[in-house]
């Protein structure tokens, strides 16, 4: 019966470590998802401003063209 006992203990330790590491992990991915939104609202800001592009240089076609 003390054996039962022990291991009975035990699982329900590990289910408490367990759920734990599911609620940070969660906390996590709401960050994250949170911050996704965010740069997707942006990014769709820059879309409707006509902006969304990155300047790299001269934006003339090369000489081939």
């Amino acid at each position: 019966m003390e054996h039962l006992e022990e291991k009975i203990a035990h699982l329900t330790r590990q289910v408490d470590d367990l759920s734990e590491v599911v609620a940070r992990q969660q906390d996590q991915l709401d960050r994250l998802a949170l911050f996704v939104d965010r740069l997707l609202d942006r990014e769709r800001g820059r879309d409707a401003e006509g902006s969304g592009g990155i300047v790299l240089g001269d934006e003339r076609p090369p000489p081939h063209y």
